[in-house]
């Protein structure tokens, strides 16, 4: 009776200690159930909420089902998503999916809440989303952006160039281009793409800058007319567009981004989870096809080189504001 009694005790001893060893290691999340927060810093519906949408249940599979929720918190830029980011705990339970204004805004604010890279913790840059510039085919009948260039010489500040809103980052593509090509033109900000995009079709505004995602339909249809891509290499979906850098303009090399961040002080094992999981994430074989009818590109990044392409842009958008001379209240 004593020996069994024994025995039995020893057991039990085991395996609550088994137990707390197991518990111990395990991550944080994983004791709580908390979710993982995504902040993105931008409306329903724009192109990276619907990119990070299309790899929610993918991500959460990645993290072992921990569920993934996604807070649109737009405002200011890009500044009042951010800001909820930077207050967060760094746990790893809440990221943030930032793109190009990030790195727009210390240049065109006069001031910020936050300090852009030194308050964040980059995870990866996980891809990017084409630009394409487009001109209303009735207003500015041109064939490419050299045509396009002698034509708005022709007349310096005849032509009126819009944009989905003052220092964002399709104003700042448009003023990449000005700036090559040498030329004056009007500058008309939107609150928003769709806007701007029913007045160069409205003729309006002569020409501007478009995501490819969101221009497809009005291209096909020709209510508008594209000159050149404005990054690096050719789009799949609009495979006779050369890039504006092919037609004479090498400096021009924009094109939306986004990348995962989490609040400053975050963990290498979290930050190593985290990459690890939006890598499984966006190789989904279903993601991965969504991905590509949109014409997104994506190739994360290491933690490091995240760094790195973040202090980049934010030098390089510096230089083209200062060029433009745009400021913000």
């Amino acid at each position: 009776m004593t020996k069994t009694f024994t025995k039995t005790i020893n057991r039990r001893t085991l395996i609550t200690v088994a137990a707390s060893c197991l518990f111990a290691s395990a991550p944080a999340w994983a004791q709580s159930g908390a979710p993982l927060r995504v902040i993105l810093p931008v409306g329903a519906g724009s192109g990276v909420d619907t990119i990070v949408r299309a790899a929610q249940n993918a991500l959460s599979k990645a993290l072992g089902g921990q569920s993934v929720v996604i807070e649109n918190l737009p405002g200011a830029g890009g500044i009042t998503g951010t800001s909820a980011l930077v207050k967060a705990a760094p746990d790893g339970n809440t990221v943030a999916f930032i793109s190009n204004n990030h790195a727009v805004n210390p240049s065109v604010f006069k001031t910020l809440p936050y300090d852009s890279l030194a308050d964040i913790t980059p995870i990866t840059v996980v891809g990017g989303s084409p630009f394409v510039l487009v001109v209303n085919p009735a207003k500015v009948p041109v064939k490419n952006a050299k045509e396009m260039q002698a034509l708005l010489k022709s007349k310096p500040g005849g032509f009126n160039m819009g944009s989905s809103g003052n220092g964002t980052i399709i104003h700042l593509a448009g003023e990449m281009f000005v700036d090559a090509a040498g030329v004056q033109v009007q500058h008309i900000p939107y609150k928003g793409m769709g806007p701007m995009m029913a007045d160069i079709i409205g003729g309006q505004v002569e020409f501007g800058v478009a995501a490819v995602a969101a221009a497809q339909g009005h291209l096909a249809s020709g209510r508008m007319k594209a000159i050149g891509v404005m990054g690096k290499e050719r789009v799949a979906s609009l495979p006779d567009v050369p890039t504006i850098a092919e037609q004479g303009f090498p400096d021009v090399d924009v094109a939306g981004w986004f990348a995962m961040v989490g609040p400053k002080g975050l963990p290498a094992a979290q930050v190593d989870r985290l990459h690890k999981a939006v890598v499984a994430a966006f190789n989904d074989p279903d993601v991965k096809a969504t991905m590509a009818k949109q014409d997104n590109v994506i190739n994360p990044t290491t933690p490091d080189a995240a760094v790195k392409f973040l202090k980049s842009e934010q030098d390089r958008y510096a230089r083209l504001v200062s060029k433009a001379n745009i400021k913000l209240d």
